[in-house]
């Protein structure tokens, strides 16, 4: 039976410490780009109310440009704790718009150092940030020096194997004021491919005083154990364990409270939250809320025997009518019983 051993469960018994601001999770939900709307994050608050969410990321020089805000930096008042994702490499840019977060009403503002995908590390954000860590430091003094609440940063080990510069790169942050780093044990080449080399994460909880999230390849509850054990970190980042599982957070932070598992959503449950995500996607943003759900109702769909066929379909909906009826009918097949069939992780790129 897996267990929770008492010196990792008295560790993190205490709430998570993030500057002046208390959390009391050491589960949090990864800002993911096209995912973590209001919609996804009431979905995961819904099972992990305590937890740390963070809005997709937003551009500083867009913001900088724009008199309204875009949606994807709207926040419910009630979601709390909650944290507003940054990234440019501007740091004027970037302490203009902390300013707007706090007081769109987020709890910390978070930098990302970390995103690998060429749009943004060519202009200069992400994890090219890790080449230029001069300039990753102004940004986090110059935030720092913006705003009232707790300023933070997330990044990954290296640009590449022959230059892991985590170490260094992680005492500068906190020298500079940052106030929690979140660091993804890959490198900006890796991608998501290959194995998240957690070791690195350990040495950075080694040499920081302020806290340390492990982040990458945690995909069940036992990952995040596991991750938090090897690691010595101060939490875990859940990412793409919550692509069509917006339960994984609540799941893992049941789990560091009470050392008991929860039960497994079925897969009638799943269908289900796939339909009401569909339908608040669409309440929330209209047309656009569809074409997005697509990826979102395919995430949800596997498992079970049908699952690669219900996924081609709902790829393609272009009503929310459409879709309900597809997991109506899917719904209805396995309320009559159903063949699990071996779960196959579905495609998807993050920006």
């Amino acid at each position: 039976m897996f267990t929770l051993s008492p010196t990792l469960k008295s560790r993190l018994s205490t709430p998570l410490k993030i500057g002046s601001v208390e959390v009391k999770s050491r589960v949090l939900q990864s800002p993911l780009s096209g995912v973590t709307d209001m919609v996804f994050r009431r979905l995961v608050r819904r099972y992990a109310p305590d937890s740390m969410m963070y809005t997709e990321m937003v551009n500083a020089t867009g913001l900088h440009y724009v008199k309204a805000l875009p949606k994807i930096m709207e926040v419910d008042p009630n979601e709390r704790p909650i944290s507003i994702q940054l990234f440019d490499c501007r740091p004027d840019f970037l302490a203009e718009a902390a300013i707007k977060a706090v007081a769109e009403g987020a709890d910390t503002v978070d930098i990302n150092m970390g995103c690998p995908v060429n749009k943004i590390t060519k202009n200069g954000g992400g994890s090219s940030l890790l080449r230029l860590p001069e300039l990753a430091e102004a940004i986090v003094r110059e935030v720092v020096q913006a705003v009232d609440v707790p300023v933070t940063v997330k990044t990954r080990i290296g640009w590449s194997d022959k230059e892991i510069t985590i170490l260094e790169f992680a005492k500068r942050m906190e020298d500079a004021g940052a106030q929690m780093i979140t660091v993804h044990g890959r490198t900006r080449a890796q991608g998501y491919n290959g194995n998240a080399r957690w070791e690195w994460i350990g040495r950075v909880k080694e040499i920081l005083s302020i806290p340390v999230i492990g982040n990458g390849d945690i995909f069940s509850v036992q990952a995040a154990v596991r991750c938090l054990e090897e690691t010595g970190a101060d939490g875990v980042m859940c990412s793409r364990g919550t692509l069509g599982y917006p339960f994984l957070v609540g799941e893992v932070d049941y789990f560091l409270k009470t050392g008991e598992m929860l039960p497994k959503p079925t897969p009638i449950q799943r269908l289900e939250c796939a339909r009401e995500h569909l339908q608040a996607l669409y309440e929330y943003k209209g047309d656009r809320g569809i074409r997005q759900a697509r990826k979102h109702m395919t995430w949800y769909a596997k498992g079970f025997a049908g699952a690669a066929d219900l996924r081609g379909s709902l790829s393609l909906v272009e009503t929310v009518t459409q879709g309900v009826d597809l997991i109506d009918k899917a719904i209805a097949h396995l309320a009559n019983g159903y063949e699990p069939e071996d779960e196959v992780e579905p495609d998807f790129a993050l920006v």
